[in-house]
């Protein structure tokens, strides 16, 4: 339940419009309220400039009936159930000019007088709008503000259900996004795969120095994954980059400035760093894998006449299937997952050629500050991931139970 907890909050916050930018949506709000220091900061003041604009003469007539209906609903606001203690405890803070603690501040409204509240508020707006466009008032601009900051003290219920899976879902940008996670797993995970079992059958051999040479092949995964990602932008810059360099020279790219600054440049680019940083990750694990597997077998199929390439087919893949599967499943959770390493790198560019679906999420929640749209991204990813484990799980389970019922 611990683990599964954040997913289920991330589960509830998706089905809610929570916008930080937005005081209105910055909570979950599942009925009608009214932020009753927003309200009470607009509605004297606003009563107040429609009074100075029919003692100068300007329209009389037709402001005294806004005013007659401003009046109408700050009355119907009073009168609703359980307000009045309230609207006149922040009421009598404001005219003390003293802090409003939000719990005082914020009341609730039900649907029927909170729905009549904003038509009427509506109402208003559109006939000061026709007033100030056939009359000129002293303080029009004034005005029209405090009544558009009327109806935004009403604060609506945020529960909008799966719609921002359905719109993630119907977004090109997300699926751009998981295309780009399933293109760098994919290629990331299945060549660290072959390096990683050349490697550790390598070091797995008996030489002099073995253990400098595994000490030295674990330093690049033993580098943070931000660092790493940091020197790797130093080595690709298009002026000064070593990296780049080499790879103009020997015709990888036409020019060094394309490396990071082309679609297809910066997602090898990526790639090619995970792959140097994580590599040494996967041999590590397959080495674990060799180190189980009796030298006897080896000899026994020497004796039959077995080279090389024969021991390796049927003696080392067989019995290294198992922790093949294990480095598999970590190391494609991992580059599902992945984030820093091309955040730090591109920033998911250019043009969003190498956004992941993680630093989409994070870029949705943070950047956008709409937690709602990202926790629901965030669930998209759990999703993903859920599935890919139970296949690998499942792939496993039965290696592991083929294995029981031979013995």
């Amino acid at each position: 339940m611990i683990a599964i907890w954040p997913v289920l909050q991330s589960f509830y916050y998706s089905l809610f419009d929570l916008r930080l930018n937005n005081p209105t949506k910055s909570e979950v709000h599942l009925s009608y309220n009214i932020d009753l220091d927003r309200y009470l900061n607009n509605f004297p003041f606003l009563l107040g400039g429609i009074d100075n604009e029919i003692r100068s003469g300007n329209a009389p007539e037709q402001l005294e009936k806004i005013k007659q209906k401003l009046t109408e609903i700050d009355q119907k606001v009073q009168d609703s159930k359980g307000i009045k203690t309230q609207y006149d405890k922040v009421n009598e803070k404001l005219t003390n000019f003293e802090q409003i603690d939000q719990k005082l501040s914020v009341a609730k409204l039900d649907k029927d007088t909170a729905q009549s509240v904003l038509k009427e508020v509506n109402e208003v707006n559109e006939e000061l709008g026709k007033v100030a466009s056939t009359m000129k008032l002293s303080q029009e601009k004034k005005l029209l503000g405090l009544s558009a900051g009327l109806g935004d003290s009403i604060i609506k219920p945020n529960f909008i259900g799966f719609k921002h899976y359905q719109d993630n879902l119907s977004e090109r940008r997300m699926w751009n996004a998981l295309g780009n996670t399933v293109l760098f797993s994919v290629i990331s995970v299945a060549v660290e795969l072959v390096l990683g079992l050349a490697i550790a059958l390598l070091i797995n051999k008996v030489f002099f120095g073995r253990g400098l040479i595994r000490a030295s092949i674990l330093i690049p995964w033993a580098i943070p994954t931000a660092v790493s990602a940091l020197m790797w932008k130093f080595l690709y810059d298009g002026q000064n980059g070593i990296v780049a360099k080499l790879f103009e020279d020997i015709g990888l790219v036409d020019s060094m400035s394309k490396l990071l600054t082309t679609d297809t440049g910066a997602m090898f680019s990526v790639i090619f760093a995970d792959v140097w940083k994580t590599t040494p990750y996967m041999a590590l694990l397959l080495l674990a894998g060799l180190q189980t597997i009796p030298s006897s077998l080896y000899e026994a199929a020497s004796i039959d006449g077995a080279g090389k390439w024969r021991q390796f087919i049927s003696i080392t893949l067989p019995l290294l299937k198992s922790s093949l599967l294990v480095a598999l499943l970590f190391r494609t959770l991992d580059a599902f997952r992945v984030f820093d390493l091309i955040y730090v790198l591109t920033g998911g560019g250019p043009a969003n050629s190498t956004e992941t679906i993680s630093i989409l999420a994070y870029k949705v929640m943070f950047s956008q500050t709409n937690f709602g749209e990202g926790s629901a991204l965030s669930v998209i990813i759990f999703i993903c991931v859920a599935i890919i484990s139970m296949l690998f799980i499942k792939l496993l389970g039965k290696d592991l139970l083929n294995d029981s019922s031979e013995k």
